[in-house]
Formats: C-alpha cells, structure tokens, sequence
C-alpha cells in the first residue's frame, strides 16, 4: 500500500511539473538548471570518492587525534567533496562502527560546516556576468573520453564531467531566473522578525527538499543576481539553508544509524540551530560587519560577494562558540542517549514478547564507505555468531550460562523437555533467520569498489554466516529426537542414555570452541588448537558407534533407534564443522576485521 501510495505520489508530482514546463519556460530552465547542478554535484562526489579509494576513510579514522586536526579534515574534505552532508554521513558511519570517538566526530563536524562556505565562494566569485558554459563544453567531451582509459581515468572522468554539468546548471539557472524577471520577491520585504523568519523557513524547506545546501545557495544567488531578491532576503534563506542541512543528515542519521550516529546527528542539529538562532539575534551586527568588509575591497556594491561572506561570518560564529565546549557536549550526548545495555541472553527477548530482530550494526550509513560497510559487516557476523550458539544452545535444552560447564543429566534438564518451551525452529525465525536476511540486503545494496583484502573478507563473511544458519538447521533437526528420547514418559532408558551421551559430547566441544575463539593472542598456536577438534571428534564417533552396535547385538535398542542415532551423530558432527569452519575462516585477516571470538556472548570491540 505504501508503495503504491509512493509512486501514486510521483505520478502526480510528474505530471504537475510536465504541465507547469508547458506554460513557463523560465521555470522549465531553472528546474533544469537545478537537475544539472545536483546530478554534477553527483558526479562530482562519486568521482571524487572514486579517485581516493578508501584514502578519504583512512585519513578520517586518523584526523581525531587531536580536535584541530579533525577541524581541518572536516573542512578539507568538504571543501573537496562539496557535500557536508556527505562528510557527516561518513563521519556517523565512522563512529557507529567504533572507529573514531564522539569529540573527535564533532571536531569533522564542526570543520565541514566551515568548509560548506567554500562552494558559495566560488559560485559568487564567478559572478552573474560569467558564462560558464564555454569552458563547461569542453571539460564534458574531455571527461567522456577519460572514462575510457581504465578505472582510474573512469574515475576521474566522471569528475570531469561532474564539474562540467555543475558549470552548465549555474548557466542554465541563471537563463532561468533572467526568463522569469516577472516574479520580484523583493515586495515581500524580510524586514522584522515575522518576514526574517518566513525567508529562513524557505531556505531550510529548500534545503531539505532538494537535499543540497549548495544548491538552495545557487538558488539564492542566482535570484539575488537578477535582482529578484533583496539582499536582507537571501541572507535569511543562507541562515535556514545551513538548519535544513542538518534536519537531513539528522534524519538520515536517525533512520540509518546506532546510538552513537544519533548523538552526532543531535549534535549538527544543536550546532546549526545555536548558530541560526544566534545569526538571528545578531544578524544588524553580521550585516554591518558585511557591510564594512566589503567596503575596504572596493565590494560594497557586490551581493554576491556579501552573501558569501555573511554565510561564512556565521558559521565562524558557530564554530567559535562550540569549539570550547566540545568536550562537554561528547559528555553530555553520552548522558542524554546512553547505549542500551545488551541483554546477557538474548534469546530471553522472546520469551518477554519481544518482537523479531533484524540487523543492528548495517546501517544505511555504512553503505557510503567500503571501510565503514565492511566493518559494520563484520560486526553484524559477530552478532549472528553470538545469536546462532544460543539458538544451538537452546536446541540441546543448555540456556547460555550454561554452555561453559556442560552437564550431562539433570532435573533441570528433564523438566525443560517436558515443558518443550525451547523451539529452536521459532528462535530461529525470530532471530537468526532476519539478521541473515538484514546481512543479504546490505550486501545487495553496497555498490562501492572494494580492495582484494576487503573483497576476501566479504567473501569469508558470507560464507561463515552461510555455514552458521546451517549449523542452526541441522541443531534443530537434532532436536526433534532429543525431545522424544529425553522426555521423562519415555521408558527406554538405554535409548535415553545414547542420546544424553551424544548431547554431551556436543556441548563440550561448543564450550570448547567458544573457549578457543577468545584466545587470539598467538595465532598460530590458536589455529593448531583449532584443528586438534577434528581428530578428538573423530575417535568419538568410532567409539560412539562401536557402542552403539555392541548395545543392537545386545538387546538395548533396536535398529530404528540405531538409524535415528547414526543420523543425529551426523548433525552434530555438521554442526561442530561448521563452527569450526566459520572460526578458520575469519583467521589471517591482518586488516581487519578477524571474528575468531565470534562466539563471545559479550558485545567485543570492533577494532583490530
């Protein structure tokens, strides 16, 4: 329903345009203007990404060391990207994975809203009287060419071309607004707090509609330029430009993020709201300072060049207010929004009705970086590992707490066979099963170029959260056998004694790998102790089946129970193999993002 109300909605925004396009031609030529502007803009971002790999994440998961080198990252980076809202996308991807801190994240904060001033810089230095389409021709046909000189030239062509339709949207608006010299928003004078405020609310429903502050600033300019828009008007609009910027990413970090992206998207929303509120209440004092500078370089009668130094006072202002209290707001953040505490089983969320879970790690943030993704990855696997040896667990009836001291009979465990409250089928639809769906859709959806060792390492992740849904299958396919045979109205207890016996022998080397899995300290002994599993496992199931045999010659038990024995000791073999695979797989990465404690009940750091 909601998709069709989505595209229902479209169909009728489409078709308002079409008509609207037929009637005013100046409006058909600013709204494209603005198409060419946002996809060059576009092409300019993924160019630029592109071109630095993964440089760009690196140098950000290093720039937090000290507050001022993480001003300057955040504004060099948007001053190359053009995109706050990337650069904040980024940084809340970074630290929802754990790779940089909150006060280091507010200091790119702070630096890329900085940096957002360059763009209008260099759109008002070119002026209403410079036709950029010349040089715009050019840079089109060079960056096509580009694309076909491999993947570096692909890169930098798209670049290329990025700026050339950057180039051809700035002439194209200002075509637009020339053809509607009509409309003079100059009548509704931005004189007062009510006509200031309606002008910022503009800018900001501008900002968020187009999902760009650089182009509501374009938009500004080339309205201001043709004179169409006083002066007082468009330094509101660039006051609810940089408030509407931030209801974006605060949206995109709220929708797509963790705790730790909320309390950065709350800190841009408390940083560009103080600033606006601020501009506001000193705005006659900014304007007079405009006004004043302008004058010393001969520019007083220059606009553009005021909006562009009054955008760049106020978000001074902002950053010269935050920058001492920094500190104090990371601390504050943490208080407001502490990270929820992780249950220490999760499997009793169910029990208290809680509703099936999806991934928690793989937001839609993480899918703008190939490090941040493939960490995110990383992180949601430990998760399945945590959810899939409590699912095996619950399927032999031995609850969490006591995987690490096995036992081998027990009232405890007759009672929980008689109640048959633990349905491992349920446990894993509710749990495994959509974090395993979560973890399908995120890797469907990651479109970015990976390096071989991030590539090996998708490769290893999907093949070990592969192997622990199947563990969960087979754990549960055990289970049917386990409950018929351990129930306390069974009679045969020779029967009951094999199955018991082979319960056992399976928990101990679950503990037993869990146990392994925490010792990453010398790899290679790690990796020797692993491999020991399979030939203990192996003199097992020689001596399980002798006895199993011995006990059909006997009389014990007949040979329907022997086929359903041969067949469970198949499963939990399949299951401690699986395991065991999933933990050597996750050996070796020395980047990264190693999962040999995988099966740590405990949320361990993400960090290598």
């Amino acid at each position: 329903m909601k998709q069709r109300l989505k595209w229902a909605g479209i169909g009728v925004l489409a078709l308002a345009l079409a008509l609207s396009f037929h009637h005013y031609a100046g409006w058909l030529q600013l709204c494209a203007g603005l198409a060419l502007f946002l996809f060059g803009m576009q092409c300019l971002e993924q160019g630029l990404k592109a071109l630095a790999g993964g440089a760009m994440e690196r140098w950000l998961s290093h720039s937090t060391a000290t507050p001022a080198r993480g001003l300057l990252f955040g504004g060099a980076a948007t001053m190359l990207l053009q995109s706050s809202t990337l650069v904040s996308l980024l940084t809340i991807a970074f630290l929802s994975t754990g790779l940089i801190q909150l006060a280091g994240a507010i200091s790119v904060l702070l630096g890329a809203n900085l940096g957002a001033t360059s763009g209008i810089w260099l759109l008002a230095l070119a002026g209403q009287n410079l036709s950029l389409s010349p040089l715009a021709l050019p840079l089109l046909v060079f960056g096509v060419l580009a694309r076909y000189t491999g993947r570096r030239g692909q890169a930098a062509g798209q670049l290329i071309v990025g700026i050339a339709f950057v180039f051809l949207g700035i002439d194209q608006i200002k075509l637009g607004f020339d053809a509607m010299a009509h409309i003079d928003l100059t009548r509704y004078s931005a004189q007062g707090v009510a006509g200031t405020l309606v002008f910022v609310s503009v800018g900001a429903l501008l900002t968020v509609v187009v999902q760009s502050s650089h182009a509501t600033l374009m938009l500004t300019l080339g309205a201001l330029a043709a004179g169409q828009l006083a002066p007082e008007q468009s330094l509101a609009i660039a006051i609810g430009s940089n408030v509407g910027s931030s209801i974006s990413t605060a949206a995109m970090g709220f929708m797509g993020g963790n705790r730790a992206g909320h309390r950065l998207a709350v800190a841009h929303v408390l940083f560009n709201a103080t600033t606006a509120v601020v501009a506001l209440l000193c705005l006659p004092l900014l304007q007079a300072s405009v006004l004043r500078l302008t004058g010393w370089v001969g520019m007083d009668d220059n606009a553009l060049i005021q909006l562009a130094l009054f955008h760049t006072l106020f978000n001074a202002l902002g950053v010269a207010l935050f920058w001492p209290i920094q500190g104090a707001l990371a601390r504050a953040l943490l208080r407001w929004l502490p990270d929820p505490q992780p249950p220490a089983n999760l499997i009793a969320q169910i029990a208290a009705g809680a509703p099936s879970t999806r991934s928690q790690h793989l937001s839609d943030s993480a899918l703008h970086s190939a490090d941040t993704a493939t960490l995110a990855l990383s992180q949601e696997l430990r998760r399945l590992g945590r959810l899939s040896l409590e699912v095996i667990g619950q399927a032999l009836y031995c609850p969490p707490d006591e995987l690490d001291a096995p036992v081998r009979d027990s009232a405890a465990l007759r009672r929980r066979v008689a109640d048959g409250e633990m349905d491992s089928d349920l446990l894993y639809r509710q749990l495994v099963k959509p974090v395993w769906a979560g973890m399908l859709d995120f890797i469907s959806r990651f479109e970015l170029p990976l390096d071989p060792g991030q590539q090996q390492i998708w490769r290893d992740g999907q093949e070990a959260a592969s192997q622990l849904v199947k563990a969960v299958k087979d754990a549960h396919a055990l289970q049917a056998n386990l409950q018929r045979q351990l129930h306390p109205d069974n009679p045969d207890a020779a029967a009951a004694e094999a199955w018991l016996e082979l319960r056992w022998q399976l928990l101990k080397a679950l503990a037993w790998l869990r146990s392994v899995s925490a010792q990453c300290d010398d790899p290679p002994r790690w990796r020797q102790q692993l491999e020991q599993l399979g030939p203990q496992l192996a003199q097992f199931e020689e001596q399980f089946s002798a006895r199993l045999f011995l006990a059909v010659r006997q009389g014990r038990i007949d040979s329907i129970q022997l086929s359903s024995l041969i067949n469970d000791l198949g499963y939990a073999r399949r299951i401690v193999r699986n395991l065991q695979q999933v933990l050597l797989l996750g050996d070796g990465h020395s980047q990264g993002l190693p999962w040999r404690d995988l099966f740590q009940y405990e949320e361990a750091s993400t960090l290598p």
